[in-house]
């Protein structure tokens, strides 16, 4: 359904250490730099881009959003967790574990990266 998403950053380099850590527990690539100076990564047909904000002021996490990245396994999103919370992210609601809702058991980890984001890993147990 998504090609992309973009969020802003204030710190490029953080992000970077950040996201290369948590998004490298789930098997994505370390993120690059483009030409335009946008840190990227791509994973599976998608990408996730992180950028200065293009009107020059200091960029602010979205009020509601959230961003979730796929966990093969319970396992998997510890580790995400574990890298996050080394590299300058938060824990923010439950500790990482299972939740039931409507569309079945899902294994969920959540995190505040160093900008503010609010950032998941979710691993479903019971696929749809």
């Amino acid at each position: 359904m998504f090609t992309h998403i973009m969020i802003g950053s204030n710190d490029l380099d953080r992000s970077k250490r950040f996201y290369d850590a948590t998004l490298g527990a789930v098997g994505v690539r370390p993120g690059v730099f483009d030409s335009r100076g946008r840190l990227i990564y791509a994973h599976a047909g998608g990408r996730l881009l992180i950028t200065k904000p293009l009107d020059g002021e200091p960029a602010t996490p979205a009020n509601g959003a959230t961003i979730g990245f796929t966990a093969t396994s319970a396992e998997q999103a510890d580790a995400w967790h574990a890298a996050g919370l080394a590299t300058g992210g938060q824990a923010i609601e439950d500790a990482p574990g299972v939740r039931h809702g409507p569309v079945g058991r899902m294994y969920l980890a959540y995190l505040r990266d160093p900008d503010g984001h609010k950032v998941c890993a979710l691993h479903r147990i019971d696929p749809v």
